[in-house]
């Protein structure tokens, strides 16, 4: 199947991504960000797909930061980002160890706690948020940056996904969006894949009103790992958008 270097292997909601068992957090406190206090938030089928694919394998990515998120955060002061769908978390402790406060947001609870103790092991704090994109409630304008590597978001009519990843972003804040290119439509929806039931970048610039600046708009040669699901996509869609107001 098509799809993410370190977050997505296939049609689902890993980075749609509350709280986590153990000594994952269950979202940040509630005077910050909220965090639900029944669990998950979202669809069972979804976090129960995600889940399985993560189980069959011991380790499902290449555990590096994607290239994309390293060249363009690179020039950016840290401040709060936002992981969409931060599978094994790779970028969210990458993203730690440069100075970000970083909320990690998945729906799958296996992945999330293979990134917790991933975090543990490096010795970063991050906050763990068990829920679809479109679930988790942050409240308008919490990010300096809102990170989404390769995700597998739905698109819905009212594109609901589309909206809550900008309404995300904090003004004078960015958002990155990272997808891959070149998808062989036909040969997707051979293997059960649509590339029109998802969020893509220029679904996301779409929206994009006076409020915002498209800082980056390419397709460029990707910088790719060695090891990890999607390695064999070569080319990447990058959109960098910052928010004006």
């Amino acid at each position: 199947m098509p799809f993410r270097q370190q977050k997505w292997a296939g049609p689902g909601g890993v980075g749609d991504g509350g709280c986590v068992t153990d000594d994952i957090a269950a979202g940040p406190p509630a005077s910050d960000l909220p965090s639900p206090t029944d669990g998950y938030v979202g669809d069972p089928a979804v976090r129960a797909e995600w889940d399985d694919r993560y189980s069959d394998r011991q380790q499902l990515w290449s555990g590096r930061p994607n290239g994309a998120l390293v060249a363009e955060v690179a020039g950016l002061a840290p401040g709060r980002v936002l992981d969409v769908g931060c599978g094994e978390g790779a970028d969210a402790i990458w993203l730690a160890r440069g100075g970000w406060d970083v909320t990690a947001l998945d729906v799958s609870g296996v992945a999330l706690e293979r990134a917790a103790g991933h975090a543990r092991d490096a010795g970063v704090t991050i906050r763990w948020v068990h829920a679809a994109l479109t679930g988790a409630l942050f409240p308008p304008g919490s990010f300096d940056l809102v990170s989404a590597q390769y995700p597998a978001l739905l698109r819905t009519p009212d594109a609901a996904a589309e909206r809550a990843l900008l309404a995300a972003v904090a003004p004078g804040g960015v958002l990155l969006f990272v997808h891959h290119a070149g998808v062989d439509t036909r040969q997707a929806q051979e293997s059960g894949f649509d590339p029109a039931d998802y969020v893509w970048p220029s679904t996301v610039a779409g929206l994009l009103d006076d409020d915002w600046e498209v800082e980056v708009d390419e397709q460029r040669p990707r910088v790719i790992p060695e090891g990890g699901a999607g390695a064999h996509h070569a080319d990447d869609l990058v959109l960098r958008v910052r928010r004006l107001r």
